[in-house]
């Protein structure tokens, strides 16, 4: 991950950051933001991608928007890699919250914390069936 911008110190401002993942890599489980859109960019490879209750696979060149309150999980596509820039708009301080899930990654933090997190950061975990379906978890 590649974290290239933030800015909340202006009305309209935005966070964004570059993610490469591997082949068939995980990327992250359903959630949502209240606040932010999140706009996504595939620069290379494909991206599976759950929107709602719908799931797809995004290829290189594609764009996709998803609104605030919209449930939405995303990992590479199986036997695929994937390239893709984030942006959220508005912005607000999150990457405190990449560098948290960093941590956690490593080992270095308690993932309770992220839960604790959800209201800061303007991430809300949520349970999906579909999305549980879709990666075989039943």
């Amino acid at each position: 991950m590649t974290l290239l911008g933030e800015s909340n110190a202006t009305p309209g401002g935005f966070t964004s950051y570059r993610s490469s993942f591997a082949t068939g890599a995980a990327g992250a489980p359903a959630h949502f933001h209240t606040r932010a859109t999140e706009l996504f960019f595939v620069l290379g490879g494909s991206l599976r991608v759950l929107v709602g209750e719908e799931v797809n696979t995004l290829n290189q060149g594609d764009f996709l928007t998803v609104p605030p309150h919209t449930p939405h999980a995303f990992a590479a596509a199986p036997g695929a890699e994937a390239d893709v820039l984030f942006v959220f708009t508005p912005g607000l301080p999150r990457f405190d919250y990449l560098r948290l899930l960093g941590r956690v990654m490593r080992g270095e933090a308690d993932p309770k914390e992220i839960a604790e997190s959800a209201e800061r950061f303007d991430n809300h975990y949520v349970d999906s069936p579909v999305w549980r379906a879709e990666l075989g978890q039943g």
